[in-house]
């Protein structure tokens, strides 16, 4: 089920159809009555299967089946957030599964988790504890429980959870799977049930680091509507020889098997390239300890107190417990604490000035879902300890596997991080790490927003100057409200073009799209606007000022003013028609 080979497989003939029959036929096989909480019929799945194949077969995920945890939405299809009186049935789907269906994946279903992504185990679900693929009985890890026991029973190419604080790395390490937590903002979380809102992260489970970069590249998209959202770019590949932090002191709670396990993984890193540096972890534990001891776990009362409120027999009780607990933060303790996660912060600074790459286990230790029952609470702190702090501080991670514990039958993996924008890179490092191929993907050249208001809009005379270049829309909207517009008569061969003025008092929101160009792309497109126009700062209804067509003042001269059709579009389609020279 990884990508290459289902991509042979297409090209030997076969179908998407024909993967969703099998898939479908596995799952009945595994029989697992908790791993999903809505699975649509298989002829619902055959009907997604053929869109797909009327789709471009060149599009980079064509045909390849995911799984999608049940706090992310999918269009028409219940998300529950594994809590039954929760559900709703959204009208479209999350943008991250927006652009993967566009690329050509077939989403198979909506998988188990810890309810309302609380919780690191899975076991906090009223619809069951999902089966630890590899090893039954022992934790499937959370809370992205059933998206990483899908893919680790073979049901699907990849799968997506979300990660707060380790949601999408410990299942990973328990699973034998990859987990690819993104840079915070790298992936929008636009349609995704929130837990801490200003932490949470789409992540990615995959069964190599080059499927989880091909999801992870064609994912990660700005997005505009979503105001967590961010541009990041991406940092080169770790040379040859590196840096890796090793930290002086770890706590690995009495585990017999993990610490032979991670001193391993520190020799095999070293055997391909890495220098071993001791590291002070402690500013990064601090961290990691206000986000459970401090008010941002008030944040999860913020996402879904008032249903609390109104329904608290429709919550797991352990869940319950957990977000009652939150109210007793008070704005002085909130600020207080960001005051000292901004001191931690600064203190972990210099840590990177000694090193490339930070690796740590994902977890301390293996759990049985006995164990976990027994102490909930307790048990589920310490699989966060080196996973809670990532967020807190702008780190992106990868979890991978590291051998096997427990006389060789239950995973357990570690985890490679550094700071925000080191996604590609971390997971290169992590197929080299695996002694798998390494990544053959290209981080996209950065590019520069333009955005316009007339004829170069899509659809209209002049776009192709956009297309020709390789221009990719970003996003379509208006300006704010502080905008005129004027029709610049028509000289000779050149047809009537708008001109955007800008007029705090008179103006209003007019029709805007904003298109990404490569630098060098940009720089040749803005050297061919002819006077007097030219590329000024735009405000958007949204707040972001970005590069933008704007007018000289004496391009309103013998112009009409169509301030009042609220765009170029809607003026050309004006019954009186374009004005004459």
């Amino acid at each position: 089920m990884t990508l290459a080979n289902l991509q042979q497989h297409f090209s030997n003939g076969g179908s998407p159809s024909d993967v969703i029959r099998d898939i479908y036929q596995k799952i009945s096989e595994w029989n697992d009555p908790a791993l999903f909480i809505h699975l649509p019929s298989e002829e619902e799945l055959l009907e997604i299967a053929a869109q797909v194949e009327a789709m471009p077969r060149d599009l980079p995920l064509w045909g390849i089946p995911f799984v999608i945890k049940d706090n992310i939405d999918v269009a028409g299809w219940p998300t529950t957030a594994a809590c039954p009186d929760f559900s709703y049935i959204p009208d479209a789907d999350a943008e991250v599964v927006r652009l993967l269906r566009a690329a050509g994946a077939i989403p198979i279903g909506k998988a188990n988790l810890d309810q309302f992504a609380t919780g690191l185990v899975g076991t906090r679900s009223p619809y069951g504890v999902a089966r630890n693929a590899i090893a039954p009985g022992w934790l499937p890890g959370g809370s992205s429980s059933g998206s990483a026991s899908a893919l680790a029973a073979g049901l699907c190419s990849f799968s997506l959870g979300t990660d707060t604080a380790g949601s999408g790395r410990v299942p990973a390490a328990f699973q034998e799977l990859i987990g690819c937590k993104p840079t915070r903002g790298l992936l929008s979380i636009l349609g995704v049930v929130p837990a801490c809102r200003s932490l949470d992260c789409v992540s990615i489970f995959a069964h190599n680091p080059a499927d989880a970069a091909a999801v992870l590249q064609v994912a990660c998209k700005a997005d505009a509507a979503d105001p967590f959202s961010r541009e990041i770019s991406q940092s080169p590949a770790f040379p040859e020889t590196f840096r890796f932090g090793v930290p002086s002191a770890l706590d690995f709670s009495g585990d017999p098997d993990t610490p032979e396990l991670f001193d391993e993984a520190v020799r095999n890193l070293e055997a391909r390239g890495g220098t071993a540096v001791p590291i002070d972890l402690t500013p990064f534990t601090e961290a990691a300890r206000l986000l459970y001891e401090g008010p941002w776990v008030a944040e999860r009362w913020a996402a879904v107190g008032d249903f609390v409120q109104a329904h608290p027999e429709s919550v797991f009780p352990v869940t319950r417990q957990i977000l009652e607990a939150s109210q007793k933060w008070d704005a002085a303790t909130t600020f207080k604490a960001q005051y000292r996660l901004r001191e931690l912060a600064r203190q972990c600074e210099p840590v990177w000035q000694s090193i490339d790459v930070l690796l740590l286990p994902t977890t301390p230790r293996l759990y049985t879902v006995e164990e976990n029952l027994a102490d909930p609470i307790a048990t589920n702190s310490v699989l966060g300890r080196y996973t809670n702090f990532m967020n807190l501080l702008d780190l992106a991670a990868v979890a991978l596997p590291a051998g096997r514990a427990r006389s060789g039958k239950v995973p357990w993996g570690v985890t490679l991080a550094a700071p925000a924008g080191s996604d590609i890179a971390l997971l290169d490092l992590s197929s080299r790490l695996l002694d798998q191929p390494r990544l053959k993907i290209s981080t996209p050249p950065a590019t520069i927003p333009i955005v316009v208001c007339g004829a170069h809009m899509e659809g209209l005379a002049l776009h192709w100057q956009l297309t020709d270049r390789g221009a990719t829309l970003r996003q379509r909207g208006t300006t704010a409200p502080c905008y005129r517009l004027f029709a610049m008569p028509a000289s000779g061969s050149i047809p009537p073009r708008p001109a955007l003025v800008h007029d705090a008092e008179k103006g209003t929101a007019i029709e805007v799209e904003v298109w990404d160009l490569t630098a060098a792309a940009f720089g040749d497109f803005v050297a061919q606007i002819p006077a007097p126009l030219g590329i000024g700062k735009v405000t958007l209804a949204d707040g972001q000022t970005l590069p933008g067509f704007i007018a000289e003042p004496r391009a309103t001269d013998q112009a009409e003013e169509i301030t009042r059709f609220g765009g170029w579009r809607a003026w050309l389609q004006n019954p009186r028609g374009i004005p004459s020279p």
